[in-house]
Parts: C-alpha cells; structure tokens; sequence
C-alpha cells in the first residue's frame, strides 16, 4: 500500500474522533416565576434554562449595564426600578449561545385600577360577537387585556380613556375570567392595578342533542325543531340501520305526541259543549220563575225609576 492513502486513512479516523463545534449553540428560555405581571412589593424568580451540563449562565436586563453570571434570580420585592426586559445566554467552553426570547417584566399596582365591562353583556351565545371595554379616569393612551391561564395580555392603544377588545366569533375557549390594565406609552413597563375580574361564559348547544318545541297559540299546537341542532353527525362510511332507526323513533314520537294533543283538543271541547249547555239551561229556568209581586206603588216608582224594579227582579233571579 501506498503511503498516501495510509496517511489519508489516518487523518480521516482522527478528524473522526474530534467533535465538530462549527456554529451557535441553540438559545435557552427564559420565564417568570408565578408570571411577569408581578404586583408591587410582591415576589417573582426569573429562571433561565437550558440544556444539561452547561458551564455558564449569563442573565441580563435590557438598556442598562447590570446582568449577574447564574441561572436564577429571585426579586424578594417587585420595585419599578426592576422592570423592563430581560434576557439570558449560556456558555459552553469557549461558545455562546443564542441569547433567549426577551422577557417584559411588568409591575403592576402602580395606578388606580380601571373598570372592564363586557357588550352586549358577559354572557353571549356560541358564534356571536361581545366586546370587552376598558375605561380609566386617567388619561393613559395604552391598554392591556389579560386572561386567567394565557401566557401573555392582549395589547391595544387608545387614547380616549378607554379600549375596545372586539371578539368576533366567540366559542367555548374565550370563557374565562379577564381582568384589563392601563399605562402610558412613556413608562410601558409600569402599569396599573388590574380591574375587577370579569367572568365571560360561553353557551353553545351540543350536537347530539335536539329539541322539540311546543308552542300554544289560540288552542293550536305547532312542533317545531330548530335548524341550527344536528340530530346525528354523518359519518362516512356508516350504515343506513342506524338511521333509518333515528327516523322511526323520531316518527314515533311525533304520532304519539299528534294524539295526545288530538285528546287535549277533545277534551277542551267537550268541556266548554258542557259549560256551554250547564249555562244554557240555568238560564232557562231562570226566565221561567215566577216574577215577584209587584210593589201596590208601582205607578210612582216605575214613573220616578223608568220601570227600574223590573230590572231589579230580574237581577236577583239571575
């Protein structure tokens, strides 16, 4: 064999044998600890985290100078001088990595709370429309609009004292309870107390679930069922016994409900022919009961009265 192959050979098995550290290590995460809204004068921990075995953290807050080599900070007591963003990066030998998603570290309670209230009203129908209004007395020019369990606030900027967060097309997953902020663009990381909470609730109907409606006008009985319900969710590929089942169920019910109506109207008729026929013949003997005598100075009072007695006799009898 030729010595040049052997000496490639050679070289390939130990270039084989070095780790190549060509490029970035991949960036770590950053988060708060119970959240980044953080009260005044309350705790939060700020935990930068990234992959086994590294040599160093290096956590940092943004537009200024102060960043501390660890992979943990805990704030004892959330101050205004402590907000803003951060960001982390680790160190690897001789390598940085990418640095993290910047973190907004917001303190809150800084202001009087604003009012959030929802129109039409809290509660709304599954696809229709609501929108979440906050309103402060301050003249703030940035709002924020948190939900219970989301990572991060929705954001809108007025400047008229109040914000509309429109929801178009609510469902199920828009329930919850909100609560709103108010802030200046000045001080972006200074923010209000929050608003009372609102709970929003969503109604929808379920799909395998139909209602019969029985309506009573004027003695007419009508059933209706609304079209916005599926009976039964087509599947592909089903057979037609189920079906065809639902359907002579549901004829079913419908002939049974026919007749129980059809007795109700009989019923109710033949109770008024009834009434109708006891009032008939308590009138009949009324009229054919003898009048009372009439009074020896009936010329006077028929004369005074205009034949008042008459009338009189009739109505007690009747």
């Amino acid at each position: 064999m030729s010595p040049c192959p052997t000496a490639l050979f050679c070289l390939g098995l130990c270039l084989g044998h070095v780790p190549a550290q060509t490029g970035l290590l991949p960036k770590p995460s950053l988060q708060a600890l119970p959240s980044s809204l953080v009260p005044l004068e309350k705790p939060v921990t700020l935990r930068c985290q990234g992959p086994p075995g590294v040599d160093l953290y290096r956590l940092e807050k943004l537009s200024s100078s102060r960043y501390q080599d660890q992979a943990v900070l805990f704030i004892p007591a959330m101050k205004r001088s402590l907000a803003g963003r951060y960001r982390c990066s680790y160190q690897n030998g001789s390598l940085w990595s990418l640095p993290s998603d910047q973190l907004e570290l917001v303190a809150t309670g800084v202001f009087a709370k604003p009012s959030l209230s929802a129109q039409p009203g809290p509660a709304v129908s599954s696809g229709g429309d609501v929108t979440l209004q906050c309103q402060t007395r301050y003249g703030f020019d940035q709002f924020a609009l948190y939900k219970e369990g989301d990572p991060a606030p929705y954001k809108n900027p007025e400047r008229w004292y109040r914000a509309s967060f429109p929801i178009i097309t609510v469902t199920a997953a828009h329930s919850g309870t909100y609560r709103c902020y108010s802030f200046s663009s000045r001080d972006p990381y200074l923010w209000s107390a929050p608003s009372d909470p609102l709970e929003l609730m969503v109604t929808e109907f379920s799909e395998a679930t139909t209602e019969l409606t029985v309506s009573f006008t004027n003695k007419v009985f009508t059933t209706e069922t609304p079209r916005s319900i599926t009976a039964s969710p087509k599947e592909s590929g089903s057979p037609a016994g189920p079906a065809r089942q639902y359907y002579t169920k549901g004829n079913l019910v419908r002939i049974c409900l026919g007749a129980v109506i059809l007795i109700l109207l009989a019923g109710f008729l033949a109770e008024d022919w009834h009434s109708r026929r006891k009032r008939l013949r308590h009138r009949i003997r009324a009229v054919q009961r003898p009048l009372p005598p009439l009074p020896q100075t009936r010329k006077s009072h028929g004369d005074q009265d205009g034949g008042r007695p008459d009338v009189h006799s009739r109505g007690l009898c009747s």
